[in-house]
């Protein structure tokens, strides 16, 4: 199968990027630091103190990601209901960023949130419930009333079902 490489693959870079979130929000609360500016009359203190903590939660929350992702590569086993919401905040996440980052930075920083994005949505899909066939459909159980069922007769007579053909 090809769902445990997708979902370990993707975990993985979440990891990585939650590591880069919080290096790169240390590096601007430096920057910040070392200017001792104020913007608008904000103080350069509780600039550099929420630089911190907002690189501290978006790097908790990449990471809380990273972890369910990991999980479900190691189990196997599809995320659950609140799982698959947080995967799908990540996803949606990723794609508000991008649009944000490609006037900012560039295009190459919103092909980057645009893989991410798009491993969150490939994992999610690999993992998708399946819902079971009903009767009639193919592949569903076949009911003893059901034309072409073992009640339905089994040769060419009026019940018998053509191949291929659903049963309206």
């Amino acid at each position: 199968m090809t769902r445990r490489p997708i979902a370990l693959a993707t975990a993985v870079v979440l990891l990585a990027e939650a590591v880069g979130v919080v290096l790169l929000h240390g590096v601007l609360a430096a920057v910040l630091g070392g200017q001792r500016m104020s913007l608008a009359g904000l103080d350069p203190d509780a600039m550099i103190a929420g630089t911190w903590v907002m690189g501290g939660v978006f790097g908790a929350y990449l990471a809380l990601c990273g972890a369910v992702l990991l999980r479900v590569a190691v189990r196997g086993v599809p995320p659950g209901r609140w799982a698959r919401i947080l995967l799908v905040t990540c996803a949606l996440t990723h794609a508000v960023l991008g649009a944000v980052v490609v006037g900012l930075v560039g295009w190459g920083a919103f092909a980057w949130m645009m893989v991410v994005m798009g491993l969150v949505v490939l994992t999610l899909v690999a993992y998708a419930p399946v819902e079971p066939a009903g009767p009639g459909e193919p592949g569903g159980p076949v009911t003893p009333a059901e034309p072409g069922g073992p009640a339905g007769g089994e040769g060419g007579g009026p019940g018998a079902r053509e191949e291929g053909v659903r049963p309206v």
